[in-house]
């Protein structure tokens, strides 16, 4: 009888087997799937690399360009600033200069006097 009951726990013990080893199968199918990600993904990186480079020197280009037009801008600002000081200043002299020419003409004219005493 235990002949019997080996066969019976050997034959209960087939579908356990198979589902293990189903599993393993599996997690090896699995594996490989990863690997092969993995590696699709390293070549799509190493694809773009010269693509990612070219980017990066037109971005860097296109920075550089917008930064010189930047200092010319802030030069351009400061001359016309300048300009316009000067012509300030240029205003003021020429106004303290009629100024002054009107001060000293009318020092220099006498009063006029009464004729009437």
């Amino acid at each position: 009888m235990s002949s019997a009951e080996a066969k019976k726990a050997a034959i209960r013990k087939i579908p356990e087997q198979i589902i293990l080893s189903e599993v393993r199968r599996m997690v090896e199918e699995m594996q490989a799937l990863n690997k092969k990600l993995e590696e699709t993904e390293a070549a799509i990186e190493e694809y773009f690399k010269p693509l990612d480079k070219e980017a990066e020197i037109i971005i860097k280009q296109q920075l550089e360009g917008e930064e010189k037009s930047m200092r010319q801008m802030i030069k351009t600002m400061q001359t016309q600033a300048l300009l316009e000081q000067a012509e300030a200043e240029r205003n003021a002299s020429l106004k303290n200069a009629g100024e002054n020419q009107h001060l000293q003409e009318k020092e220099a004219s006498p009063p006029a006097q009464t004729e009437g005493r």
